[in-house]
């Protein structure tokens, strides 16, 4: 890719934020790199299948640590593939059913390296930022557990 190679971009807020306007924003800088692909991906707070409706989802996290692991991250996956720019958002505090809760974003000059990156990143985000999320339901509150899935998603990156 022409361009500079940026630092990743770590946003880790309170504040909703729109898809659309962060994807367009992170699209003009991709375009200054030389990228010829982008990749994005945005989570959803989604209701829990089963009896329990969510009321609300609360995210904790340590200010500074969390940047800190979230900045780690996303340079390892600009080591791994030719990727710039990158970009980590991840929101904290409460949350309503289908509000977006985090988005991650790559470029590259080809479609490969792009998706992997953002593949990889966010089996990274599953299994090991340090976030604690806790669901408020109907019918009482409980933190979200790790779930092994998301641990078995982590171990490929590993075998690389």
């Amino acid at each position: 890719m022409s361009g500079k190679r940026s630092a990743p971009e770590i946003r880790v807020q309170p504040a909703p934020f729109d898809p659309g306007a962060v994807l367009s924003e992170f699209t003009a800088k991709a375009a200054l790199a030389g990228a010829g692909a982008l990749v994005s991906f945005t989570g959803l707070v989604r209701d829990i299948p089963g009896a329990e409706t969510l009321d609300h989802m609360e995210i904790e996290h340590y200010p500074g640590m969390t940047e800190s692991a979230l900045t780690s991250i996303a340079e390892e996956a600009m080591t791994r593939w030719a990727v710039s720019p990158v970009l980590i958002l991840h929101r904290f505090g409460t949350m309503r059913p289908e509000e977006p809760i985090m988005m991650v974003a790559t470029a590259s000059a080809h479609r490969q390296d792009a998706f992997l990156a953002a593949d990889f990143l966010m089996d990274y985000l599953k299994s090991r930022a340090p976030f604690w999320k806790k669901e408020v339901t109907t019918g009482g509150t409980a933190w979200v557990a790790a779930k092994d899935s998301d641990e078995h998603a982590l171990k490929r990156w590993s075998e690389d």
